[in-house]
Protein backbone atom coordinates (compact mmCIF):
# COMPACT_ATOMS: atom_id res chain seq x y z
CA UNK A 1 0.00 0.00 0.00
CA UNK A 2 1.08 3.49 -0.75
CA UNK A 3 1.61 4.79 2.54
CA UNK A 4 2.85 1.38 4.59
CA UNK A 5 6.31 2.30 3.78
CA UNK A 6 6.24 4.75 6.75
CA UNK A 7 5.60 2.43 9.10
CA UNK A 8 8.96 0.81 11.14
CA UNK A 9 8.95 -2.15 12.71
CA UNK A 10 8.92 -3.19 16.25
CA UNK A 11 11.51 -5.09 18.20
CA UNK A 12 9.47 -7.60 19.83
CA UNK A 13 11.99 -8.90 22.38
CA UNK A 14 12.24 -5.53 23.95
CA UNK A 15 9.74 -3.66 26.50
CA UNK A 16 10.54 -0.18 25.31
CA UNK A 17 11.02 1.25 21.25
CA UNK A 18 13.44 2.75 19.58
CA UNK A 19 14.07 5.47 16.87
CA UNK A 20 11.48 7.73 15.73
CA UNK A 21 9.11 5.27 13.83
CA UNK A 22 5.53 3.88 14.83
CA UNK A 23 7.07 0.92 16.56
CA UNK A 24 3.67 -0.92 16.72
CA UNK A 25 1.78 -3.50 14.67
CA UNK A 26 -0.48 -1.58 11.70
CA UNK A 27 -3.35 -3.18 11.69
CA UNK A 28 -3.82 -7.19 9.76
CA UNK A 29 -6.91 -5.77 7.84
CA UNK A 30 -4.97 -2.98 6.52
CA UNK A 31 -4.74 -3.85 3.45
CA UNK A 32 -8.60 -4.87 3.46
CA UNK A 33 -9.47 -1.69 4.81
CA UNK A 34 -7.41 -0.04 2.39
CA UNK A 35 -9.19 -1.26 -0.80
CA UNK A 36 -12.41 -1.07 0.97
CA UNK A 37 -11.60 2.75 1.69
CA UNK A 38 -10.65 3.19 -2.01
CA UNK A 39 -14.16 1.77 -3.05
CA UNK A 40 -16.19 3.82 -0.94
CA UNK A 41 -14.77 7.00 -2.02
CA UNK A 42 -14.93 5.77 -6.20
CA UNK A 43 -18.74 5.34 -4.74
CA UNK A 44 -19.12 8.86 -3.65
CA UNK A 45 -19.33 7.61 -0.07
CA UNK A 46 -16.65 10.13 1.73
CA UNK A 47 -17.64 8.86 5.61
CA UNK A 48 -17.53 5.21 4.62
CA UNK A 49 -14.35 6.31 2.89
CA UNK A 50 -13.07 7.85 5.79
CA UNK A 51 -14.34 5.40 8.45
CA UNK A 52 -12.04 2.65 6.60
CA UNK A 53 -9.12 5.07 6.21
CA UNK A 54 -8.85 5.67 9.89
CA UNK A 55 -9.25 2.10 10.74
CA UNK A 56 -6.03 1.16 8.48
CA UNK A 57 -3.91 3.72 10.44
CA UNK A 58 -4.82 2.63 13.87
CA UNK A 59 -1.81 0.34 15.42
CA UNK A 60 -1.52 -2.23 17.90
CA UNK A 61 0.99 -3.22 20.67
CA UNK A 62 0.59 -6.62 21.70
CA UNK A 63 -2.85 -6.70 19.95
CA UNK A 64 -4.28 -4.29 21.34
CA UNK A 65 -5.50 -1.30 19.93
CA UNK A 66 -3.14 2.12 21.24
CA UNK A 67 -6.14 3.98 20.29
CA UNK A 68 -3.59 6.58 18.36
CA UNK A 69 -6.59 8.03 16.38
CA UNK A 70 -10.58 7.66 17.74
CA UNK A 71 -13.89 8.35 16.25
CA UNK A 72 -17.55 8.54 15.89
CA UNK A 73 -19.92 9.36 13.43
CA UNK A 74 -23.92 9.78 12.29
CA UNK A 75 -25.30 9.52 9.11
CA UNK A 76 -23.86 13.15 8.16
CA UNK A 77 -20.64 13.48 10.19
CA UNK A 78 -17.49 12.26 11.47
CA UNK A 79 -15.61 13.32 14.51
CA UNK A 80 -12.02 12.00 14.57
CA UNK A 81 -8.86 12.54 16.65
CA UNK A 82 -5.31 11.76 15.59
CA UNK A 83 -2.48 11.62 18.32
CA UNK A 84 1.06 12.11 16.77
CA UNK A 85 3.49 12.97 19.81
CA UNK A 86 2.78 16.54 21.07
CA UNK A 87 0.11 17.01 18.52
CA UNK A 88 -3.50 16.27 18.89
CA UNK A 89 -5.40 16.66 15.80
CA UNK A 90 -9.05 17.33 15.90
CA UNK A 91 -11.61 17.43 13.12
CA UNK A 92 -15.16 16.97 11.49
CA UNK A 93 -15.80 15.57 8.04
CA UNK A 94 -19.01 15.78 6.69
CA UNK A 95 -20.06 14.89 2.80
CA UNK A 96 -18.83 17.83 1.71
CA UNK A 97 -15.40 18.22 3.72
CA UNK A 98 -12.82 17.83 6.06
CA UNK A 99 -12.00 20.25 8.43
CA UNK A 100 -9.29 19.32 10.98
CA UNK A 101 -6.94 21.52 13.83
CA UNK A 102 -4.58 21.70 16.09
CA UNK A 103 -4.25 23.95 18.77
CA UNK A 104 -0.51 25.35 19.58
CA UNK A 105 -0.01 27.98 21.98
CA UNK A 106 -2.89 30.42 23.42
CA UNK A 107 -2.53 33.65 20.80
CA UNK A 108 -1.86 36.31 23.94
CA UNK A 109 1.60 34.66 24.63
CA UNK A 110 2.95 34.73 21.50
CA UNK A 111 6.03 36.80 21.41
CA UNK A 112 6.76 39.11 17.78
CA UNK A 113 9.61 36.43 16.67
CA UNK A 114 7.16 33.52 17.83
CA UNK A 115 4.84 35.10 15.64
CA UNK A 116 7.38 35.55 12.68
CA UNK A 117 8.29 31.90 12.86
CA UNK A 118 5.20 30.90 12.45
CA UNK A 119 4.48 33.00 9.58
CA UNK A 120 7.77 31.95 8.10
CA UNK A 121 5.94 28.41 8.30
CA UNK A 122 2.91 29.10 6.66
CA UNK A 123 5.05 29.38 3.25
CA UNK A 124 6.66 25.73 3.77
CA UNK A 125 3.46 23.90 4.19
CA UNK A 126 1.40 22.66 0.99
CA UNK A 127 -1.86 21.89 2.53
CA UNK A 128 -2.13 22.89 6.21
CA UNK A 129 -2.06 26.77 7.55
CA UNK A 130 -1.58 28.89 10.82
CA UNK A 131 -4.12 30.88 12.14
CA UNK A 132 -5.24 32.66 15.35
CA UNK A 133 -8.87 32.25 16.20
CA UNK A 134 -8.32 34.94 19.32
CA UNK A 135 -7.58 32.48 22.17
CA UNK A 136 -5.25 30.37 20.62
CA UNK A 137 -3.11 29.66 17.58
CA UNK A 138 -3.54 27.04 16.03
CA UNK A 139 -2.64 25.10 12.82
CA UNK A 140 -5.32 23.60 10.44
CA UNK A 141 -6.04 21.76 7.45
CA UNK A 142 -9.58 22.00 5.15
CA UNK A 143 -10.18 19.90 2.18
CA UNK A 144 -13.10 19.54 -0.46
CA UNK A 145 -14.32 15.92 -0.52
CA UNK A 146 -13.61 15.92 -4.18
CA UNK A 147 -12.28 13.10 -6.71
CA UNK A 148 -10.66 11.20 -3.08
CA UNK A 149 -8.49 8.51 -2.33
CA UNK A 150 -6.78 6.92 0.65
CA UNK A 151 -3.47 8.72 -0.55
CA UNK A 152 -4.93 11.62 -1.43
CA UNK A 153 -6.07 12.25 2.55
CA UNK A 154 -2.65 10.60 3.58
CA UNK A 155 -0.51 12.99 2.79
CA UNK A 156 -2.34 16.21 4.11
CA UNK A 157 -3.25 14.91 7.17
CA UNK A 158 0.46 13.63 7.83
CA UNK A 159 1.99 17.49 6.85
CA UNK A 160 -1.02 18.66 9.65
CA UNK A 161 0.13 15.84 12.36
CA UNK A 162 4.02 15.86 12.01
CA UNK A 163 4.28 19.64 11.57
CA UNK A 164 1.85 20.52 14.52
CA UNK A 165 4.37 17.76 16.48
CA UNK A 166 7.82 19.28 15.47
CA UNK A 167 6.33 23.24 16.35
CA UNK A 168 4.99 22.19 19.60
CA UNK A 169 8.91 20.87 20.34
CA UNK A 170 10.59 23.70 19.02
CA UNK A 171 8.61 26.00 20.74
CA UNK A 172 9.21 24.16 23.91
CA UNK A 173 12.95 24.49 23.40
CA UNK A 174 13.53 28.07 21.60
CA UNK A 175 10.71 30.30 23.20
CA UNK A 176 11.00 29.58 26.98
CA UNK A 177 8.79 32.17 27.95
CA UNK A 178 5.98 30.21 25.80
CA UNK A 179 3.19 27.22 26.91
CA UNK A 180 2.22 24.78 24.35
CA UNK A 181 -0.66 23.76 25.15
CA UNK A 182 -3.41 20.85 24.66
CA UNK A 183 -0.69 18.11 25.55
CA UNK A 184 -2.74 16.31 28.53
CA UNK A 185 -2.27 13.31 26.66
CA UNK A 186 1.21 12.97 26.56
CA UNK A 187 2.80 11.67 29.52
CA UNK A 188 6.30 12.30 31.08
CA UNK A 189 8.28 9.84 32.98
CA UNK A 190 7.18 9.68 36.26
CA UNK A 191 9.61 9.04 39.27
CA UNK A 192 6.79 7.10 40.83
CA UNK A 193 7.32 4.88 37.78
CA UNK A 194 10.34 2.62 38.84
CA UNK A 195 10.35 0.71 35.20
CA UNK A 196 10.16 4.08 33.55
CA UNK A 197 12.80 5.98 35.92
CA UNK A 198 15.39 2.62 35.66
CA UNK A 199 15.38 2.97 31.78
CA UNK A 200 16.07 6.25 32.06
CA UNK A 201 19.02 5.85 34.43
CA UNK A 202 20.30 3.27 32.08
CA UNK A 203 19.91 6.01 29.22
CA UNK A 204 21.63 8.38 31.01
CA UNK A 205 24.54 6.23 32.28
CA UNK A 206 24.84 5.01 28.64
CA UNK A 207 25.54 8.49 27.34
CA UNK A 208 27.98 9.55 29.34
CA UNK A 209 30.00 6.12 28.51
CA UNK A 210 29.63 6.89 25.13
CA UNK A 211 30.82 10.27 25.41
CA UNK A 212 34.02 9.21 27.37
CA UNK A 213 34.76 6.63 25.32
CA UNK A 214 34.42 8.98 22.38
CA UNK A 215 37.13 11.28 23.85
CA UNK A 216 39.28 7.97 24.67
CA UNK A 217 39.04 7.27 21.13
CA UNK A 218 40.18 10.24 19.66
CA UNK A 219 43.30 10.72 21.53
CA UNK A 220 44.02 7.50 19.82
CA UNK A 221 43.56 8.88 16.24
CA UNK A 222 46.84 10.10 13.94
CA UNK A 223 47.99 13.34 14.96
CA UNK A 224 47.40 14.67 11.21
CA UNK A 225 44.68 14.09 8.85
CA UNK A 226 42.69 12.67 11.16
CA UNK A 227 39.15 14.98 10.48
CA UNK A 228 37.48 13.09 8.76
CA UNK A 229 37.90 10.13 11.35
CA UNK A 230 36.46 12.64 13.57
CA UNK A 231 33.48 13.40 12.01
CA UNK A 232 32.71 9.36 11.48
CA UNK A 233 33.07 9.43 15.58
CA UNK A 234 30.87 12.26 16.10
CA UNK A 235 28.25 11.81 13.98
CA UNK A 236 27.57 8.53 14.90
CA UNK A 237 27.05 8.67 18.22
CA UNK A 238 24.69 11.83 17.65
CA UNK A 239 22.73 8.80 15.26
CA UNK A 240 23.81 6.06 17.80
CA UNK A 241 21.61 8.56 20.40
CA UNK A 242 19.01 9.93 18.49
CA UNK A 243 18.32 6.28 17.48
CA UNK A 244 19.05 4.13 20.99
CA UNK A 245 18.03 7.42 23.67
CA UNK A 246 15.39 8.85 21.16
CA UNK A 247 15.53 11.83 23.28
CA UNK A 248 12.74 14.93 22.79
CA UNK A 249 11.95 18.58 22.78
CA UNK A 250 15.38 20.57 23.31
CA UNK A 251 17.68 17.37 22.90
CA UNK A 252 16.43 16.78 19.73
CA UNK A 253 15.89 19.61 18.63
CA UNK A 254 19.68 20.62 19.01
CA UNK A 255 20.59 17.02 18.28
CA UNK A 256 18.85 17.18 14.63
CA UNK A 257 20.45 20.71 14.02
CA UNK A 258 23.99 19.97 14.41
CA UNK A 259 23.36 16.97 11.94
CA UNK A 260 21.82 19.18 9.57
CA UNK A 261 24.24 22.14 10.18
CA UNK A 262 26.76 19.42 9.53
CA UNK A 263 25.30 18.47 6.23
CA UNK A 264 24.01 21.39 4.64
CA UNK A 265 26.78 24.06 5.59
CA UNK A 266 29.02 23.75 2.23
CA UNK A 267 31.19 26.69 3.12
CA UNK A 268 31.97 25.75 6.47
CA UNK A 269 35.78 23.29 7.07
CA UNK A 270 35.69 19.66 8.58
CA UNK A 271 37.51 21.18 11.25
CA UNK A 272 35.04 23.52 12.34
CA UNK A 273 32.41 20.99 11.83
CA UNK A 274 33.77 18.99 14.35
CA UNK A 275 34.32 21.23 16.76
CA UNK A 276 30.72 22.33 16.60
CA UNK A 277 29.87 18.73 17.28
CA UNK A 278 32.49 18.46 20.12
CA UNK A 279 31.53 21.47 22.14
CA UNK A 280 27.88 20.14 21.79
CA UNK A 281 29.05 16.64 23.19
CA UNK A 282 30.53 18.51 26.02
CA UNK A 283 27.38 19.96 27.08
CA UNK A 284 25.46 16.82 26.94
CA UNK A 285 28.27 15.54 29.46
CA UNK A 286 27.12 18.63 31.56
CA UNK A 287 24.00 17.37 31.59
CA UNK A 288 22.49 16.67 34.84
CA UNK A 289 19.98 13.66 35.12
CA UNK A 290 17.34 15.79 35.95
CA UNK A 291 17.91 18.06 32.78
CA UNK A 292 17.71 14.94 30.91
CA UNK A 293 14.50 13.52 32.34
CA UNK A 294 12.82 16.30 31.11
CA UNK A 295 13.46 15.46 27.44
CA UNK A 296 11.34 12.20 27.76
CA UNK A 297 7.87 11.62 27.46
CA UNK A 298 5.81 8.45 26.26
CA UNK A 299 2.80 9.41 22.93
CA UNK A 300 0.71 8.18 20.61
CA UNK A 301 1.94 8.09 17.04
CA UNK A 302 0.62 7.57 13.79
CA UNK A 303 2.84 8.97 10.94
CA UNK A 304 6.23 8.27 10.55
CA UNK A 305 8.27 11.58 10.22
CA UNK A 306 11.15 9.99 7.93
CA UNK A 307 10.20 10.68 4.49
CA UNK A 308 10.18 7.66 2.19
CA UNK A 309 12.90 6.37 0.56
CA UNK A 310 13.99 4.16 -2.35
CA UNK A 311 16.22 0.98 -1.50
CA UNK A 312 18.48 1.92 -4.13
CA UNK A 313 19.10 4.77 -2.35
CA UNK A 314 19.96 2.54 0.59
CA UNK A 315 22.41 0.72 -1.03
CA UNK A 316 24.34 3.60 -2.97
CA UNK A 317 25.14 4.72 0.46
CA UNK A 318 25.97 1.22 1.84
CA UNK A 319 28.39 1.02 -1.22
CA UNK A 320 29.84 4.48 -1.00
CA UNK A 321 30.95 3.83 2.80
CA UNK A 322 32.37 0.73 2.18
CA UNK A 323 34.66 2.61 -0.11
CA UNK A 324 36.15 4.97 2.41
CA UNK A 325 36.51 1.42 4.95
CA UNK A 326 38.24 0.08 2.30
CA UNK A 327 40.44 3.17 1.75
CA UNK A 328 41.39 3.53 5.48
CA UNK A 329 42.16 -0.16 5.72
CA UNK A 330 43.96 0.26 2.56
CA UNK A 331 46.01 3.38 4.59
CA UNK A 332 46.22 1.32 7.75
CA UNK A 333 43.49 3.49 10.05
CA UNK A 334 41.93 0.27 11.09
CA UNK A 335 40.77 1.54 14.47
CA UNK A 336 38.53 3.46 12.34
CA UNK A 337 36.68 0.96 10.72
CA UNK A 338 34.18 -0.41 13.37
CA UNK A 339 32.96 3.03 13.91
CA UNK A 340 32.39 2.96 10.34
CA UNK A 341 30.66 0.27 10.48
CA UNK A 342 28.55 1.51 13.55
CA UNK A 343 27.59 4.46 11.21
CA UNK A 344 26.16 2.84 8.67
CA UNK A 345 23.28 1.46 10.07
CA UNK A 346 22.55 4.01 12.37
CA UNK A 347 22.64 6.72 9.83
CA UNK A 348 20.73 4.92 7.34
CA UNK A 349 18.53 4.45 10.02
CA UNK A 350 18.10 8.37 10.73
CA UNK A 351 17.95 9.33 7.09
CA UNK A 352 16.04 6.95 5.13
CA UNK A 353 11.75 5.67 5.53
CA UNK A 354 12.74 2.27 4.48
CA UNK A 355 9.93 -0.48 4.57
CA UNK A 356 9.07 -2.50 7.79
CA UNK A 357 11.55 -5.57 6.93
CA UNK A 358 14.55 -3.78 5.90
CA UNK A 359 14.29 -1.52 8.72
CA UNK A 360 14.30 -4.19 11.00
CA UNK A 361 17.15 -5.92 9.08
CA UNK A 362 19.25 -2.77 10.26
CA UNK A 363 17.49 -3.25 13.92
CA UNK A 364 19.17 -6.75 14.11
CA UNK A 365 22.32 -5.16 13.31
CA UNK A 366 21.98 -2.47 15.87
CA UNK A 367 21.40 -4.99 18.09
CA UNK A 368 24.46 -7.04 17.46
CA UNK A 369 26.69 -3.67 17.25
CA UNK A 370 25.68 -2.31 20.30
CA UNK A 371 24.53 -5.44 22.72
CA UNK A 372 25.81 -4.09 26.31
CA UNK A 373 23.28 -1.15 25.82
CA UNK A 374 19.97 -3.72 24.17
CA UNK A 375 20.72 -5.99 27.04
CA UNK A 376 20.46 -3.22 29.84
CA UNK A 377 17.14 -2.77 28.74
CA UNK A 378 16.11 -6.05 28.63
CA UNK A 379 16.31 -7.07 24.91
CA UNK A 380 17.72 -9.98 23.80
CA UNK A 381 21.44 -9.98 23.48
CA UNK A 382 22.78 -10.88 20.29
CA UNK A 383 26.58 -10.62 20.94
CA UNK A 384 28.92 -11.55 23.87
CA UNK A 385 31.21 -8.31 24.30
CA UNK A 386 33.62 -10.33 26.52
CA UNK A 387 34.07 -13.46 24.59
CA UNK A 388 33.53 -11.74 21.09
CA UNK A 389 30.82 -14.46 20.16
CA UNK A 390 27.48 -14.10 18.08
CA UNK A 391 24.68 -15.72 18.87
CA UNK A 392 24.38 -17.23 15.96
CA UNK A 393 22.05 -19.32 15.95
CA UNK A 394 19.46 -16.39 17.28
CA UNK A 395 20.55 -13.98 14.44
CA UNK A 396 19.92 -16.35 12.17
CA UNK A 397 16.67 -17.61 13.13
CA UNK A 398 15.58 -13.90 13.60
CA UNK A 399 16.40 -13.19 9.96
CA UNK A 400 15.13 -16.52 8.91
CA UNK A 401 11.19 -15.36 10.85
CA UNK A 402 11.53 -12.18 8.97
CA UNK A 403 11.78 -13.37 5.69
CA UNK A 404 9.01 -16.23 6.46
CA UNK A 405 6.87 -13.51 7.32
CA UNK A 406 7.78 -11.92 4.13
CA UNK A 407 7.72 -14.33 1.55
CA UNK A 408 4.67 -13.53 -0.15
CA UNK A 409 4.51 -10.43 -0.27
CA UNK A 410 8.39 -10.43 -1.54
CA UNK A 411 8.90 -13.50 -3.60
CA UNK A 412 12.21 -13.31 -4.98
CA UNK A 413 13.80 -11.62 -1.18
CA UNK A 414 17.06 -14.20 -1.40
CA UNK A 415 17.67 -13.36 2.35
CA UNK A 416 19.98 -15.82 3.00
CA UNK A 417 21.74 -15.82 6.64
CA UNK A 418 23.06 -18.84 6.83
CA UNK A 419 26.16 -16.83 4.10
CA UNK A 420 27.28 -14.50 7.18
CA UNK A 421 30.66 -14.22 8.49
CA UNK A 422 30.86 -14.71 12.48
CA UNK A 423 34.18 -14.82 12.81
CA UNK A 424 34.64 -11.21 13.94
CA UNK A 425 32.68 -8.39 14.26
CA UNK A 426 34.29 -6.41 11.06
CA UNK A 427 33.45 -10.17 8.92
CA UNK A 428 29.96 -10.09 10.09
CA UNK A 429 29.17 -6.07 9.45
CA UNK A 430 30.79 -6.56 6.04
CA UNK A 431 29.08 -9.85 5.15
CA UNK A 432 26.01 -8.02 6.77
CA UNK A 433 25.77 -5.11 4.73
CA UNK A 434 26.60 -7.59 1.39
CA UNK A 435 23.45 -9.44 2.37
CA UNK A 436 21.46 -6.13 2.71
CA UNK A 437 22.91 -4.73 -0.40
CA UNK A 438 21.43 -7.86 -2.53
CA UNK A 439 18.01 -8.21 -1.74
CA UNK A 440 14.89 -8.04 -3.93
CA UNK A 441 12.01 -6.31 -2.90
CA UNK A 442 10.09 -6.10 -5.68
CA UNK A 443 6.68 -6.70 -4.90
CA UNK A 444 4.64 -9.79 -6.62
Amino acid sequence: MSWLDFFSSRDSSCRVSFGRGINADISPHEEELFYNSSEAFEQKKPLDGYEYFFRSLINFSKEQSNENITFSRDEETLHFTIFQGTAKVTGTITNEALYAEVIIVKSRSASVALKRYILERNYQFTYSNYFSDGEFIKLKLHQDNIILSPQKIFFPLRELALNADFDKEHIKSEFKDVTIEDISHIQQVSRADFTQEKELEIKYDYLMKWIEELEEKVLTLPSNDNSGMQSFLYLNILFKIDYLLSPKFAFYQKLSKKVSEYFSDENGTIDAKNEEMKRYLLTLKEMKFDAFQENFYTAKYTFNPIEKSSYDDVVVFITESQKKIKWYKNNRYIQIIPTIYNYIAFYSLYNYGMNPLLHELFHILAKVQNSEFFAEMGCESLYDTKSQSFMKKSIINRIKKLAEANAQQYKNLALLPEELNFSSMNEFCASYYAMLKNLDFEEV
